[in-house]
């Protein structure tokens, strides 16, 4: 997600606060939103593929692997 779309998230926020949106506007924060979650969720699994867990047996499986056994 770019800054300039972040800034505009908090743009319509503070505008939403202060006098209100208009329909459209309440439609594009909504899309900016949900654009700014779903790349927060495509962080976190870039982040949580690469961990890994160390077994009692001293064996090390990676969270990716293990996510797929279950």
């Amino acid at each position: 997600m770019e800054n300039n779309q972040i800034e505009r998230i908090n743009e319509l926020y503070h505008k939403s606060q202060r006098e209100g949106l208009t329909e459209d506007e309440k439609n594009e924060q909504a899309k900016l939103r949900s654009d700014y979650v779903a790349a927060i969720r495509r962080n976190l699994r870039g982040t949580l593929d690469n961990v890994s867990f160390v077994n009692p047996d001293g064996s090390i499986t990676k969270a990716k692997e293990k996510n797929e056994d279950q």
